[in-house]
């Protein structure tokens, strides 16, 4: 314990600082502050039309807009964070430095969690307007901020992975909505009749909804269930692409 304990401490220094210093990147960059200012004046203007329209202290219209709002902004966060790297030719700077392949992942995997994370705590003023409006179900709110910080695990994973295969930012950017459609378009009730009504006795629709899309696992947690199966869905899909990221870097470590 004593030998393994000052390792695994100087394994998170590394990682936080890579963490803060791509952090920084991101609002140095303009990108953080674009993406977070844009996405919350589109993403409330929703749900306040909604919610005058309604007057329902409710926030479920606010995340069923976020899931495919994630989809288009989340990308936007990781498409230059290997792609530029590599346009630039920074990218075998990191393989110098005395950093694992891991610790770089997850410092980058980091910063872009905490402006996700960031994003949806600018959501928290409606939180506060509804309890002064009335009684709203602060469980089934919770559960919901619980789902949307899965999903963009997930996302921006899946976005930083993609990114480091691409030397162009915008090539990054547009495979990364491309993956996230298929995660949650292939849950939609219209998308799964298509897809079964090509081959109604397949259900190869209703398959993609049950064992690959992200969007019914999503709308669990906006249901207010906080699910086993959906945690280990976006855990786990996170898990598989850093796992792929890190052994990406791995392969151009010098």
């Amino acid at each position: 314990m004593t030998n393994t304990s000052p390792t695994a401490a100087s394994k998170l220094r590394g990682v936080q600082l890579v963490q803060r210093r791509e952090l920084r990147a991101l609002f140095e960059s303009a990108v953080a502050p674009v993406f977070l200012i844009a996405g919350l004046v589109l993403l409330n203007s929703l749900y306040m039309n909604e919610f005058f329209l309604t007057a329902r202290l409710d926030m479920t219209p606010l995340f069923d807009a976020l899931a495919p709002l994630a989809g288009v902004l989340f990308p936007a966060i990781t498409m230059r964070m290997w792609a530029e790297e590599r346009r630039q030719r920074t990218f075998e700077l990191w393989m110098t430095l005395p950093l694992t392949p891991w610790q770089v992942v997850l410092g980058k995997f980091g910063s872009a969690l905490t402006l996700a994370a960031l994003f949806l705590v600018g959501t928290l003023p409606i939180v506060v307007m509804l309890t002064q409006l009335g009684d709203p179900d602060l469980g089934r709110i919770f559960a919901s901020y619980v789902g949307a910080l899965c999903l963009a695990s997930m996302l921006l994973a899946a976005g930083l992975f993609l990114s480091s295969l691409c030397r162009d930012q915008i090539t990054a950017y547009l495979l990364a909505v491309l993956v996230a459609a298929l995660f949650l378009a292939t849950g939609h009730p219209r998308v799964v009749a298509v897809i079964d009504g090509m081959s109604p006795d397949a259900g190869i629709g209703r398959g993609l909804a049950r064992y690959f899309s992200s969007l019914p696992q999503y709308e669990s947690f906006v249901r207010g269930r906080i699910e086993l199966g959906a945690l280990v869905h976006f855990l786990g899909w996170t898990a598989v692409f850093l796992t792929a990221n890190a052994s990406a870097v791995k392969r151009h470590r010098p």
